[in-house]
């Protein structure tokens, strides 16, 4: 397995704090001015990169409006949409893209992108993006997959709806046409996700049984569950950004607020590094609050040539005398010289026994 990769001059993996993506999505409204704030606000809350998605309505879908083409389940943000109209309003036009990622850049974020078919990893290329993202319903497009693999760039995979058989596809698929660098995020594919469908467990699982790094794309209203997934290894952390959820945009009802991406990035890093390694005994840190353990003292003076006894041995703070563990030790011997109550109790304070 991987440890680590590198996209850009930051590296993913053991040992480094989780990367941080904002997924800009359509929640710029078609509105450049929008886009571009948006971009300023998420590199001021802490992200370490902005994605967007590369397509256009006609690449994505027919414009029909018959049932099958229309969004019709009850418990989706966008019931009623056909998906010709909705991916119109969520595309980012193509015109946008240099611009945003330069601007990105500048502000020290990493800017890649979904590509959503073959032709838009071209586009994406002649751009020269530092990696690519396969969105969760293209997981399965394997053509589209080896398109990227053989840009020889690190790819992030979703795996939202994926079964393990469909993931070892993709996998094999993107190995094959060159990719060597590799990571899979766990997903819900629903918007929002609810808490009890995101097992986060199956990132634990995901690790040891594709052997590669594992992240989440999360979906999910708030930030609870992100945090949760750093603190079991998730290398990546993936959220869709707005800059106001009242404002309206596509993916507004499950996207982060600035001062909320913010909070969560704080959080991560505080989880990264609590998490640590395997460590017993005291640490850094707690090095002087060791004085405050309990330990033996003499509670009243003992006069030379007399006994220790109940009487006059105690354990009590601070920590600076024998371990409580030896009273029965001490106990009976007898005292060389006057010992004043107050004593931290050590071995020479007595005769040889």
């Amino acid at each position: 397995m991987i440890k680590n990769i590198k996209i850009a001059k930051r590296s993913i993996g053991e040992g480094c704090r989780p990367f941080v993506i904002a997924e800009l999505s359509g929640n710029h409204q078609q509105s450049f001015e929008l886009a571009i704030k948006m971009i300023d606000a998420a590199a001021a809350s802490g992200a370490d990169a902005i994605k967007l998605q590369t397509y256009t309505a006609d690449s994505m879908t027919l414009d029909l409006g018959c049932d099958e083409f229309l969004i019709s389940e009850e418990s989706s943000l966008w019931k009623g949409e056909s998906l010709h109209a909705l991916y119109q309003k969520a595309a980012t036009p193509y015109e946008w893209h240099e611009g945003l990622f330069a601007h990105a850049k500048q502000l020290g974020l990493i800017a890649f992108s979904s590509p959503f078919d073959e032709d838009a990893v071209d586009f994406l290329e002649g751009l020269n993006v530092p990696c690519y993202k396969i969105a969760s319903f293209e997981n399965t497009d394997l053509s589209l997959i080896r398109k990227v693999a053989q840009t020889g760039k690190p790819i992030i995979i979703s795996t939202g709806m994926a079964s393990v058989a469909e993931i070892e596809e993709a996998l094999q698929a993107a190995q094959e046409a060159g990719c060597k660098e590799l990571i899979l995020l766990k997903c819900t594919s629903a918007y929002p996700a609810p808490a009890e469908d995101i097992h986060l467990q199956t990132i634990l699982d995901m690790k040891t049984r594709f052997d590669c790094l594992v992240g989440l794309s999360d979906h999910t209203v708030g930030t609870d569950i992100a945090i949760a997934a750093s603190a079991l290894g998730a290398v990546v952390i993936e959220k869709h950004f707005v800059l106001d959820r009242t404002q309206g945009g596509v993916d507004a009802a499950f996207s982060l607020e600035p001062s909320e991406l913010r909070r969560m990035v704080d959080s991560i890093q505080n989880v990264s590094m609590a998490m640590g390694s395997v460590n017993y005994g005291e640490t850094k840190s707690d090095t002087d609050a060791k004085r405050y353990r309990r330990s033996l003292y003499i509670s009243e003076s003992i006069q030379a040539g007399e006994k220790v006894s109940d009487e006059n041995l105690r354990t009590v703070r601070p920590g600076l005398g024998l371990a409580p563990k030896y009273a029965d030790d001490i106990l009976g011997r007898t005292a060389k010289n006057l010992i004043p109550k107050g004593t931290a109790v050590t071995w020479d304070l007595f005769l040889e026994e």
